[in-house]
């Protein structure tokens, strides 16, 4: 591979270059001092895998040089190197993940050969493109329109699991449009617009149709689950929104305790009376409300005083690679410690791989949901992934007995 080096320093610049050279990750190694001469580099050179940068230099620092990278559409991996506290060097990182880029980490200074190792074997080619370099289609309003009146809005379910347990709560579901020239749309491709153009309701009103008719029929079969429906706070306007909920459930056969809907807070609140009402009245029905995404936008606090949640779901920006990172455990823990006190289940969204299952196991999370215990999936494998999923729980508590023991 091809790696591009960016440190003001003539010394690192060249200590980083033999550590690299030696061990054989690299074809070719390029140093520059200056992150304008860096770019310049890259503005013709598409062929470098991977830039490592510092974040301390004069005349562009290390914020400048990421946000440049994203206006090249780079497609290689990217290294952020520096003597600043772990902290800064985590928020630059967040930075370029959310603007876009493949970062394969952070590197404290000095940089030692493990670190440096355990990074590159990350490192994927630099014609692979990250988010930047892929742009999704725009829809209109009419667009999105067209689609609930064709019939091509999907539901999609992901699980909910006791770590304690690995018994099967319940799902959440998660709507997907089937478009008909581009696949299969992500809901953040279309949700935020159904908001703005007052959609969200016809939308919400189809994928609670759906997703009542799927819970009917698996609880038909014997399966005691829960069903998780987002809906966005500012969307519950409708002083007859209970009636409507109570209308779809009857006809699917679905009792009301069955029903969780995850209530998200997308702005600030118009008419917090109704509002309360509406959720009062949902409670006093049996529904269950979860506050989601729990410390991120809107949701806080004030929140957790005013409105009847019995639930507390942590957004994944808190959960994954808790273990290794003190802050991210800490809000956790937090989190965790406020639900417990306040009596409220809770829920640990983004759960990757088996370190995050354990952590929130010890820890005492209630239900978790992530990749690591499966993907969204139609409704028509809901029953198989159930059947599959007993083996692999039992699997999951015999390694968690052991390891305990």
């Amino acid at each position: 591979m091809k790696i591009l080096l960016v440190d003001d320093d003539p010394f690192v610049l060249n200590l980083l270059s033999i550590q690299i050279r030696a061990l054989g990750a690299a074809h070719g190694v390029v140093c520059h001092t200056s992150g304008q001469a860096a770019l310049d580099l890259l503005e013709h050179d598409k062929e470098v895998d991977v830039v490592f940068c510092d974040l301390q230099m004069p005349g562009m620092d290390g914020v400048e040089f990421v946000r440049h990278l994203v206006r090249l559409c780079y497609a290689g991996s990217l290294v952020l190197v520096s003597g600043e506290n772990a902290r800064t060097r985590e928020a630059v990182e967040q930075l370029a993940r959310a603007r876009g880029l493949r970062v394969l980490g952070t590197l404290g200074k000095p940089v030692t050969a493990d670190s440096l190792r355990r990074l590159l074997d990350g490192a994927a080619p630099a014609g692979a493109p990250p988010g930047p370099a892929l742009r999704a289609p725009s829809y209109a309003a009419s667009d999105l329109q067209l689609a609930i009146r064709r019939g091509e809005l999907l539901n999609y379910y992901q699980p909910k699991v006791e770590p304690s347990t690995g018994r099967v709560t319940g799902f959440e579901v998660l709507v997907r449009w089937q478009h008909p020239q581009d696949g299969l749309v992500m809901p953040g491709e279309f949700i935020p617009m159904s908001e703005e153009c007052g959609l969200v309701g016809s939308l919400g009103a189809v994928v609670m149709r759906e997703a009542l008719r799927d819970l009917g029929r698996w609880l038909g079969a014997g399966h005691q689950l829960d069903l998780a429906v987002n809906v966005s706070l500012g969307s519950v306007f409708s002083l007859d929104y209970p009636d409507f909920v109570v209308e779809q459930a009857r006809a699917a056969g679905v009792p009301l305790h069955h029903l969780v809907l995850e209530i998200t807070e997308s702005r600030l609140m118009d008419n917090p009376q109704v509002q309360l009402d509406v959720l009062t009245r949902l409670r006093l029905k049996g529904v269950k409300l979860s506050i989601d995404d729990f410390g991120t936008g809107y949701s806080s606090l004030a929140q957790l005083r005013d409105l009847p949640f019995d639930e507390l779901k942590i957004d994944r920006g808190f959960v994954h690679q808790a273990t290794r990172t003190p802050a991210l455990r800490a809000i956790l823990d937090a989190s965790l410690s406020l639900a417990r006190e306040l009596g409220l289940r809770t829920v640990a969204e983004g759960v990757e791989d088996r370190e995050d299952w354990d952590l929130l196991r010890t820890a005492g999370c209630d239900m978790v949901q992530g990749y690591f215990i499966a993907r969204p999936m139609p409704g028509s494998e809901v029953e198989d992934w159930l059947a599959k999923w007993e083996d692999r729980r039992k699997n999951l508590l015999a390694n968690a007995t052991a390891g305990d023991s």
